[in-house]
């Protein structure tokens, strides 16, 4: 089997022996296959009709396309198969954007994943106090006490920058533009706005009503976005 294993595969094939075809595949699969033969591979296990070990041989030419690329099996398959060099690269550039757009996704999870963490500080820090800011109604637990709020810190320096910014408009300055956007994100979020402690939660439920349908999608994907991040 070592020695005539894709011998073997040619001639299961021809005379339909099925239970030697899939002895010969598991042997190629896991003994055979390296970056210098398995463009061959893949040529002679589609001809044999091996979808399994045609698959596999797929993914490794994508795995390590750099070096197989340039093996000789590569030369010979682009001068005498040119359609199947055209597929396996339509296949590379497939691959690729897929991975691109996986990690793209990823990267807009963990972005609304911190969005939601935020809008959980705020609440914190305006419902509760944490360790040296919070409502004046609240006993303030001091510097040492480990906050259990990831994003607590960050919100806590930005609502500090807030209240003492001389540009502290909604087209001030790049940090108080920021704590604009929390502070209407949290109020889309919130279901409470008459009692909430957040300022102006109330304010911007009511500004809802003034805002272009344009601008009312593009907040309602965002906090759909959010929310699912946490899902």
């Amino acid at each position: 089997m070592k020695k005539y294993a894709l011998h073997l595969l040619v001639l299961s094939h021809v005379f339909s022996v099925q239970s030697l075809k899939i002895v010969c595949t598991d042997q190629l699969e896991r003994f055979f296959l390296a970056p210098d033969n398995v463009v061959d591979v893949l040529q002679l296990a589609r001809l044999c009709d091996a979808p399994r070990l045609s698959l596999i041989c797929t993914r490794m030419i994508v795995g390590d396309f750099k070096t197989i690329s340039l093996s000789e099996g590569w030369k010979v398959m682009r001068r005498a198969n040119p359609s199947l060099e055209q597929e396996l690269l339509e296949f590379l550039v497939e691959v690729d954007t897929r991975r691109q757009e996986r990690a793209k996704r990823m990267e807009e999870k963990k972005v609304y994943l911190q969005l939601y963490e935020a809008m959980e500080a705020l609440v914190h820090i305006c419902r509760d106090g944490c360790r040296t800011i919070g409502p004046w109604d609240q006993k303030l637990k001091g510097s040492q006490v480990v906050c259990k709020f990831p994003a607590c810190k960050g919100i806590e320096l930005l609502v500090r920058h807030f209240s003492a910014c001389k540009k502290r408009v909604p087209r001030g300055c790049a940090n108080c533009k920021r704590m604009w956007q929390l502070l209407e994100l949290h109020s889309r979020m919130c279901s409470t706005p008459d009692t909430c402690r957040v300022p102006l939660c109330r304010h911007f439920k009511d500004k809802i009503w003034h805002r272009s349908k344009k601008e009312e999608i593009k907040w309602n994907i965002l906090v759909c976005k959010v929310l699912e991040s946490n899902a």
